[in-house]
């Protein structure tokens, strides 16, 4: 059986009704996360990702909804938040491929980190991973690997101590050992992705697993979002796609990482195989 203290496993969010019958025992239209919590031990939240629009307010967490989640779990029960994307993304979302780009203001801005921590403060005990996912940063958005790394050493010299800060990048050429010796020297923690046109993060254990001493995060999404909704219609109850020989390799890796004594958080999307819960039974009965 996993080690709960090295290994904590979840979901990509908690608020599906086609989960009725798995984990749920009656449809309460969003309201789930106090039966969730009796599943497991930890849940990623990406409602708050998505904050930077043009020409309006940046959208932070709000206190009430944070105190709200902190009610429906118990103490050990843990919040993998995506930070919003009013902090990482270099530029507003350019849609139109011939417009011109529009710098974000508030790109690593630590004044809007702090806004968005001190938001959080209701589930300030319960926090997982905090995961700056950044997006694929072409030469014009970031003209070197090494001015990301310098802005990002700014950010991280005046951020606060204390929280788990995980990096992932949609980069594949920045997965490089310049990449994991920067990461090491912050005692910050690798996304390894797998979907979203990202190499196989097999591949990129294997390359650098020496670099992996305290903690990582693995998040399973799939390759092909739209193809999957099409395929299961948004109802995530069943396996539509499965990776088994891709699962066996993944869960060789968690056994290695468990024995090296590095805390693992694992997240499992409905995109990976159709079925969240259903691949994490899947997971956990290979563990055991």
């Amino acid at each position: 059986m996993s080690d709960d203290k090295l290994f904590k496993i979840g979901t990509c969010s908690w608020k599906y009704d086609s989960w009725v019958g798995l984990i749920y025992s009656e449809m309460i239209r969003g309201n789930y996360l106090h039966e969730y919590a009796a599943h497991y031990p930890i849940v990623e939240v990406d409602q708050w990702f998505w904050s930077l629009f043009p020409n309006s307010p940046i959208k932070l967490p709000d206190p009430g909804v944070a105190a709200t989640y902190a009610a429906a779990v118990p103490d050990d029960f843990r919040f993998t938040i995506k930070v919003p994307n009013s902090i990482t993304l270099t530029h507003y979302y350019n849609h139109d491929k011939k417009s011109e780009l529009v710098e974000n203001p508030h790109f690593m801005s630590n004044d809007l980190f702090e806004r968005f921590l001190q938001n959080l403060t209701p589930l300030e005990h319960k926090l997982g991973p905090l995961i700056f996912q950044f997006e694929y940063l072409n030469k014009q958005k970031m003209p070197a690997q090494q001015i990301f790394f310098d802005k990002l050493q700014e950010f991280l010299a005046n951020a606060p101590t204390g929280f788990h800060y995980a990096i992932e990048t949609r980069n594949p050429n920045y997965l490089n050992k310049n990449y994991f010796d920067f990461l090491l020297q912050n005692q910050l923690s690798h996304v390894f992705l797998q979907g979203y046109f990202m190499p196989s993060i097999i591949g990129i254990y294997e390359k650098f697993k020496s670099y992996l001493t305290d903690s990582t995060v693995i998040r399973l999404h799939g390759p092909n979002r739209k193809e999957i909704e099409k395929t299961t219609g948004n109802k995530w109850d069943k396996i539509v796609a499965p990776k088994d020989d891709e699962l066996v390799k993944i869960i060789e890796i968690v056994k290695e990482l468990m024995e090296n004594k590095v805390e693992i958080v694992f997240h499992v999307n409905n995109h990976y195989e159709g079925s969240a819960p259903k691949t994490i039974d899947k997971i956990l009965s290979r563990l055991s």
